[in-house]
């Protein structure tokens, strides 16, 4: 079986200014999650709002299903979210015709319910507006002055939406799992769903990186495929006029590259030729996707944080900013300090 090993991904703003610890300790890393609607108040889904300290999603969905008496695909949840930390996080339980059960018996140290109230759908994967995150970069050392010439640039220009690390497995082996089963070889179905987005994801990453080499991750080139910033919606433009320019420019909308599928949309023009050049130099990967995958998808090949804030202690730097649905805090951190930022979220 070939093996892949993962790069690193080159940076967008002159490499990591500094080194710092990260998530020493859970609130070194807190997750809030914005759910973009508020539940109705009455239906047969519990939306529950709950605080985990080092506890991840599964764990936690596992737990909700057997105190609910239910099955655990009765339980939704938005995205998942790693155990290094303190999350704050959504989830649903449904339970048509039924009254809740007592959800204060499973709190524990580790974990509070925050919040219960009805709401007339499961939550699905995916349908957060974003996640919010105060982080502490603990025992910083480097470049105090680069660093925030750094954190200026990331806010106003965004940085690369690369995936982050936790999405490609330990060493990046959900890549070699995707290959081999490209190969043949027999695997669960939620477990091909791992390894076939690992593929994408690793797919996308190279685009992007390509991008980054050139200097066009933030621009438009000609042939891109945009994504609205406030919706899911593409189009592909094969012209870049001074309206396009200053669309991005202002972040309404955002370049993408692809998330390959057996069908989709596609860059064309020059922002074509650097997509499929990358997709012919990874022609294991790209058929394998090809006979496995849904339909492509498009992600935007940076993200924009809202309102930076940083501010320097004796503890180090502490950072607080919130991302859109999908992208990883890690990838804004490694801007700062590489790749010491690469344990899961």
């Amino acid at each position: 079986m070939t093996e892949l090993t993962l790069p690193v991904w080159p940076y967008a703003f002159g490499g990591p200014s500094g080194s710092a610890d990260i998530k020493t300790i859970p609130d070194d890393f807190v997750v809030e999650e914005i759910l973009g609607f508020e539940p109705e108040g009455s239906g047969e889904h519990v939306f529950l709002y709950i605080e985990k300290i080092s506890e991840n999603t599964e764990y936690i969905a596992r737990l909700l299903a057997r105190h609910a008496g239910v099955r655990q695909r009765d339980i939704g949840y938005a995205g998942l979210k790693d155990r290094h930390g303190r999350t704050r996080q959504w989830f649903s339980v449904w339970l048509p015709g039924k009254g809740d059960p007592d959800w204060s018996t499973i709190e524990s140290e580790t974990l509070k319910i925050l919040q219960a109230v009805r709401h007339p759908r499961k939550l699905k994967r995916g349908v957060l507006a974003g996640n919010r995150f105060e982080i502490l970069l603990r025992n910083w050392q480097g470049d105090r002055t680069q660093t925030e010439s750094q954190l200026r640039q990331i806010q106003a220009q965004g940085f690369p939406n690369y995936f982050g690390p936790q999405r490609f497995g330990h060493h990046g082996r959900n890549i070699d799992k995707a290959l081999a089963l490209f190969g043949g070889a027999k695997v669960k179905r939620e477990q091909a769903s791992i390894y076939l987005s690992a593929a994408r994801s690793y797919l996308f990453n190279l685009i992007l990186a390509e991008r980054v080499r050139q200097g066009c991750w933030d621009r438009a080139l000609a042939g891109d495929v945009f994504k609205l910033a406030a919706s899911n919606s593409v189009f592909v433009d094969e012209a870049v006029d001074a309206r396009l320019v200053a669309r991005v420019a202002a972040g309404e909308i955002h370049p993408t590259a692809v998330l390959y599928g057996k069908s989709g949309l596609f860059a064309v023009a020059d922002a074509g030729e650097i997509e499929h050049a990358v997709l012919k130099a990874n022609p294991l990967l790209v058929d394998g996707l090809r006979v496995h995958a849904d339909a492509a998808d498009r992600r935007a090949l940076r993200a924009i944080p809202g309102e930076l804030r940083w501010n320097w202690d004796s503890q180090g730097l502490h950072l607080g900013f919130p991302l859109p649905a999908g992208s990883y805090a890690t990838a804004l951190l490694r801007e700062l300090i590489g790749d010491e930022s690469a344990i899961s979220e």
